[in-house]
């Protein structure tokens, strides 16, 4: 019998592929834990256990089979994506919120695991975003020091939230002292302050972004992802960071900073290499990933919201089938494009 190329196919699973990429955040994750305490890990259950009931109730209502895919690992990836991208001490029914609309209508209203054209856990954060600002920007003081029940009475609101327990990201940090400034800040001097941007973006935080960074080199090393999506992500954002920066280094952050911040690492190795809601040509996974670093780093510095990366990843999954279509390779043994 005939059959399509490629004839040599990994024997490789949804669930063995996801249970893989919950490894890899775990050098993340546990840098986010020592950083914040344990209240990402309440999230993270919270938002796992919010992500499976919603799968279940789904799979139900359109006939399928439960055990089959409330297995296959991919409500948790999502469910895990959405508590390291929300605020660590977010309420309880924040996370659940972004977490059933992610799965309820992300994924299954287009018609379930591989057919979603959005990033499910970006669309839920740019919701939530949207929703809440005040409740999405409330993120942990730095060096708060918090034990596990009382983050936990926090989360579950049965503790009242204090606003000294909440403060700025380093990013929002840095772009709410440079517009009241008007222009008077000098970028290197708030970068001294080593109570909030640490050595190099954030104090702490870059241990984090050094966490996704291992975990997607091991992702890399596994050839669950290719190289295409975070190498153009990385060199982009690193490109117009530092053309800006060489050019009035008093007013824009460095490369250095942009790539330690926010969620540029998290969204580098994991969120923009989706392989159903991103490109799957080489070359349009370079432009995919280009478009996604460019659009997160003019976000940040010039739009109204301190990162980007969950709105870039959407405006390029919208750019996707278009980029797929331009880009395709030839048909083997003929000179142009079929």
């Amino acid at each position: 019998m005939f059959a399509p190329a490629p004839f040599l196919l990994k024997d490789v699973s949804v669930s063995q592929v996801m249970i893989q990429v919950c490894v890899a955040l775990i050098p993340g994750i546990a840098a986010y834990a020592s950083l914040v305490g344990p209240a990402i890990l309440i999230q993270l259950v919270i938002a796992t256990l919010a992500a499976l009931v919603a799968e279940a109730v789904m799979l139900k209502l359109r006939g399928k089979p439960l055990a089959l895919f409330l297995t296959d690992g991919s409500a948790i990836v999502t469910a895990w994506l959405i508590a390291l991208t929300f605020p660590p001490l977010a309420p309880w029914w924040l996370v659940v919120t972004g977490t059933v609309f992610a799965v309820v209508v992300a994924k299954h209203l287009y018609g379930g695991l591989g057919q979603n054209p959005f990033n499910p856990a970006m669309v839920a954060f740019a919701v939530c975003i949207v929703a809440f600002p005040a409740l999405m920007s409330q993120w942990p003081s730095v060096g708060l020091q918090l034990g596990l029940i009382d983050q936990m009475n926090i989360i579950l609101g049965w503790a009242p939230r204090v606003d000294t327990l909440t403060g700025a990201t380093p990013l929002d940090a840095m772009k709410t002292a440079l517009k009241l400034g008007e222009g008077s800040f000098d970028v290197s001097t708030l970068l001294a302050n080593q109570d909030i941007y640490g050595n190099f973006a954030g104090r702490g935080w870059e241990w984090v972004a050094g966490g996704y960074l291992v975990g997607g080199l091991w992702l890399w090393h596994r050839k669950l992802i290719t190289w295409h999506v975070p190498l153009a992500f990385v060199g982009s954002l690193s490109l117009i960071s530092g053309a800006l920066w060489l050019y009035n280094p008093s007013q824009f952050a460095s490369p250095l900073f942009h790539l330690l911040s926010g969620g540029a690492m998290l969204g580098a190795f994991f969120i923009a290499t989706d392989p159903v809601s991103g490109c799957t040509t080489p070359r349009g996974k370079l432009i995919f990933g280009a478009g996604c670093g460019l659009l997160a780093y003019i976000i940040r510095v010039f739009g109204g919201y301190p990162d980007g990366v969950a709105f870039a990843v959407l405006l390029m999954n919208l750019s996707a089938p278009v980029i797929d279509l331009l880009t395709q390779p030839p048909v083997f043994g003929m000179k142009d494009k079929a």
